[in-house]
C-alpha cells in the first residue's frame, strides 16, 4: 500500500532532514529501516490525526495542563482545568487568581499544593521574562517552574508544530517493551526514537506511541489481539502474530470524566 504521509498543521516546522538527525552513527535496533517504515504508515492509517488529550486554549494553558498531568491522567487534569481555564486563560488572569485559588481548583489532582506554587511561579516568570508569552524554544521553556524536557517537548509540538517525541511513561515503557527504542531513561529513549523514526512520520510519532500504550499496548497486559504491528513487534511479551486489520479508528473523543 502506498504509504501515506501525514499532514503537519498550518505553520507548522518541518521535521529535521535524515542528515540533521542522524549525524552520529545509526543506533542498533532489532528493526529493519524497512520494517520502521511499515509500523509507522500503519500508525498513520489507524490515526490519521492523532490529538494529545490535555484539554487547552492556547500554548499558556497547554504548559499548564502538560505541567499538572505529572503522576496524573488526562482525564483528571481535563475534569479540573476545564473550569480553571474558563476564569484564567493567561498568565496575567492566573497570576490574579492566586496560589490558593488555583489549589482550590486542582485539589483533585496529585500534589496539587506544588503544582499550584509552580503554576503561579511560571505565570510570573512568563510576565517577568517573555512578555505573557510562552517561549519557542526548549532551552527557554525548561527554565519555567514544574517545566521539564518532556513537557516542554509537547509543548513545542502541539502548540508550534515542532517535531519532538515527549517521552513519558507510555512511550518509555513501550520503547523497551517491543525493543523499539530501549533505554532506561526518557533522553536516553528520546535520542533513540529521533535516530530511527523515518521523517516523514515523525511530527505524529510522539502522539502514535503514547495512543498505543494506553490504548492497545496497555501497561498490565498488552492486548496483542487489537495490535497492527503484532507482525513486526519483536516483544518478548507478546501473544498474537497476527496483526489486527489496519482501518481508520473513530475520532478521538477528549474526555473530563475521572
Amino acid at each position: 500500500m502506498k504509504n501515506v504521509k501525514p499532514k503537519l498543521p498550518v505553520g507548522a516546522a518541518k521535521p529535521k532532514s535524515a542528515t540533521a538527525r542522524r549525524a552520529a552513527p545509526r543506533v542498533k535496533n532489532l528493526y529493519s529501516q524497512d520494517e520502521l517504515e511499515e509500523i509507522f504508515r500503519r500508525f498513520s492509517i489507524q490515526r490519521p490525526e492523532p490529538k494529545g488529550e490535555l484539554e487547552h486554549v492556547n500554548p499558556f494553558t497547554l504548559v499548564v495542563a502538560v505541567a499538572l498531568s505529572a503522576q496524573a491522567t488526562d482525564a483528571g487534569v481535563n475534569k479540573a482545568t476545564r473550569a480553571l481555564f474558563a476564569v484564567a486563560d493567561t498568565p496575567e488572569k492566573m497570576l490574579a487568581l492566586g496560589e490558593e485559588k488555583v489549589r482550590d481548583y486542582i485539589k483533585t489532582i496529585g500534589l496539587y499544593r506544588n503544582k499550584a506554587k509552580n503554576v503561579i511561579a511560571l505565570s510570573e516568570m512568563l510576565i517577568r521574562n517573555f512578555g505573557g508569552e510562552v517561549p519557542r524554544t526548549r532551552e527557554e521553556l525548561v527554565t519555567l517552574p514544574g517545566v521539564g524536557r518532556k513537557t516542554a517537548n509537547v509543548v513545542l509540538s502541539m502548540a508550534f508544530g515542532q517535531s519532538t517525541i515527549a517521552v513519558d511513561t507510555h512511550i518509555l515503557r513501550i520503547a523497551n517493551r517491543i525493543c523499539l527504542a530501549p533505554g532506561k531513561t526518557p533522553d536516553e529513549v528520546e535520542d533513540k526514537l529521533i535516530k530511527i523514526i523515518p521523517d516523514e512520520y515523525l511530527y505524529h510519532a510522539h502522539h502514535w506511541l503514547i495512543l498505543h500504550g494506553r490504548y492497545c499496548c496497555k501497561a498490565r497486559k498488552p492486548e496483542c489481539e487489537r495490535c497492527v504491528i503484532a507482525d513486526l513487534c519483536k516483544s518478548p511479551e507478546k501473544t498474537c502474530d497476527i496483526p489486527a486489520p489496519l482501518v481508520e479508528l473513530p475520532p478521538q473523543i477528549i474526555s473530563a470524566a475521572g
